[in-house]
C-alpha cells in the first residue's frame, strides 16, 4: 500500500491532526511556566520547587512513553493517540481547580502519563505513514506545532491570570484543548502501515535493547537530553528575571514574550527542509552557534537585547531539535523505529526534568548568570557531540565510497 503523498488530501489531513495534537500537548505541557513566579509567591516555594509543576509532568511523560509504544504495537497508533489528547483535555481541566499546591503536582504527575501518548506515537505514525522524501518537511510541522502549543498555552494562561486568576486560565486552556483534540479525532488519517503484533514483555525488551545498541543512535538521544535540558531551564526561569527591576514586567506582558518562540515553528519547518538535503550533524551544529548566542544576549540587561536572545535561542533549539528527531527515525531499523523514537524522547524530557529543575538552585545560588552558565555548558557539550556525529558520517561515507 503506497505511502501518504505530498500534496494528496491525506497529506494536509495529516498536517493539519498533527498540529493541532501538537498544540494540545505542548500547550498543556507547558502552560503553567511563565506562572512559576506566582506559584512560589502563593504557595510559598522555592524556584526549584515551583519548577516541580513542569518537572513532574515531564518525568512522568518520559518514563510512560517507555511502555506507550509497546501498547501501541497492539492497540494502534491513532487509537492511543486519540485517547492521550482526550485524557490530558480533561486533567487540564480538573487541574484549573487545585487548591494546594500539592494538588496541583499530583495533577500535574498524571497529566504527565496523559499526555505521554501522543509525543511516542507521533513520530512514529509519521515514520510508517508518509513518503519517505517528505519525512523532513512533515516532521518540521510537527515539531513546529510544539512551538505554537508552547506559545498558545503559555499565553493564554498569563493573560487570563492578570485578568482573573490561574485557575481560569487553566480551565479555558483545558476546554480549548479538547476541541481540538475532537478535530484531531475526526481528521487524522487511519494507521494504513501498521501492523499489530501484540503486547509482548519479551518484544518491548527486545525492542529497547535494538534501540540502545545502535552506536549512532545514542548521540542522538544525549542532544535531545541537552537541548531540551538547556530550553526549559532557560523558559523557566526567565519570568524571575524579567518581572524584577531593570524590567519589572506584569505577567501578562511576560506571556506575550512568548510570541518571538513562535520563530521556532519557522525554524523547524526552515531545518526541516534542509535535513533533506544537507549535513544534519552540520545543521544540529548551526542551531547551537544560534542558542549560544542568544543566551549570552540575555545578560546584556537590556529588553530589547534580551528579546533578540530569545529570538535566537528558540530559533536554535527548534533547529536542533527537528533535525535530531527526525534523524532518529531515518537511522533506526524498521522493527526498532518506534522504540528508537520513544528512546530519544525519554532522554528529551529526562533532561526538561532534571536539567530544568536544577537551574532553581543556580538561580538561587548565582542568579542569572549562572542560569545562563548552565545552559552554555549544555550547548558545548551538543556541540561536541554534533562534531561526533559529523565525523561518524564522513567515516561511513569513506566506507561507501571505497566499495
Amino acid at each position: 500500500m503506497p505511502h501518504i503523498a505530498k500534496g494528496s488530501q491525506a497529506y494536509r489531513r495529516t498536517l493539519l491532526s498533527m498540529l493541532l495534537g501538537s498544540i494540545v500537548t505542548f500547550a498543556v505541557l507547558y502552560s503553567p511556566q511563565t506562572l512559576l513566579g506566582e506559584f512560589s509567591e502563593r504557595f510559598h516555594v522555592s524556584p526549584s520547587a515551583a519548577s516541580m509543576v513542569i518537572s513532574f509532568s515531564t518525568m512522568s511523560l518520559a518514563v510512560c512513553m517507555m511502555f506507550i509504544s509497546a501498547f501501541s504495537n497492539a492497540w494502534g497508533r491513532k487509537n492511543i493517540m486519540v485517547a492521550s489528547l482526550f485524557a490530558t483535555s480533561v486533567l487540564a481541566i480538573l487541574s484549573s481547580f487545585s487548591g494546594s499546591f500539592h494538588l496541583l503536582l499530583v495533577l500535574r504527575l498524571l497529566l504527565g502519563i496523559s499526555l505521554s501518548g501522543f509525543p511516542a506515537i507521533a513520530m512514529t505514525y509519521l515514520n510508517e505513514e508518509i513518503e519517505p522524501a517528505s519525512i523532513g518537511k512533515v516532521m518540521g510541522v510537527y515539531v513546529g506545532g510544539t512551538a505554537i502549543g508552547g506559545f498558545v498555552g503559555r499565553v493564554i494562561v498569563s493573560l487570563l491570570a492578570d485578568l482573573f486568576d490561574w485557575h481560569v486560565g487553566l480551565l479555558i486552556l483545558g476546554l480549548c484543548s479538547l476541541v481540538c483534540s475532537i478535530f484531531f479525532w475526526a481528521y487524522l488519517p487511519k494507521s494504513r502501515h501498521f501492523r499489530p503484533s501484540g503486547i509482548s514483555l519479551r518484544l518491548w525488551i527486545d525492542g529497547l535493547k535494538g534501540g540502545l545498541s545502535n552506536k549512532r543512535l545514542l548521540p542522538l538521544y544525549a542532544t535531545g537530553f541537552l537541548l531540551l535540558g538547556g530550553y526549559v531551564t532557560l523558559f523557566n526561569y526567565i519570568g524571575y528575571l524579567l518581572a524584577k527591576p531593570p524590567y519589572g514586567l506584569s505577567q501578562s506582558v511576560i506571556g506575550c514574550l512568548f510570541v518571538f518562540q513562535l520563530v521556532g515553528s519557522w525554524s523547524s519547518f526552515f531545518f526541516g527542509k534542509l535535513a533533506d538535503r544537507h549535513s544534519r550533524a552540520g545543521l544540529i551544529g548551526a542551531g547551537v552557534v544560534l542558542s549560544l548566542t542568544g543566551a549570552v544576549f540575555t545578560l546584556a540587561g537590556s529588553l530589547s537585547m534580551t528579546i533578540v536572545g530569545l529570538v535566537l535561542f528558540a530559533f536554535g533549539f527548534f533547529a536542533g531539535h527537528t533535525v535530531a528527531s527526525g534523524w532518529v527515525g531515518r537511522i533506526a531499523p524498521t522493527p526498532y523505529k518506534a522504540y528508537a523514537s520513544s528512546l530519544y524522547l525519554l532522554f528529551y524530557y529526562l533532561g526538561s526534568s532534571l536539567l530544568g529543575t536544577a537551574g532553581g538552585s543556580f538561580l538561587s545560588a548565582y542568579a542569572w548568570p549562572g542560569v545562563i552558565g548552565l545552559i552554555c555548558a549544555l550547548l558545548v557539550m551538543t556541540a561536541i557531540l554534533a562534531a561526533m556525529l559529523a565525523g561518524r558520517g564522513l567515516h561511513a561515507y569513506g566506507r561507501q565510497h571505497q566499495r
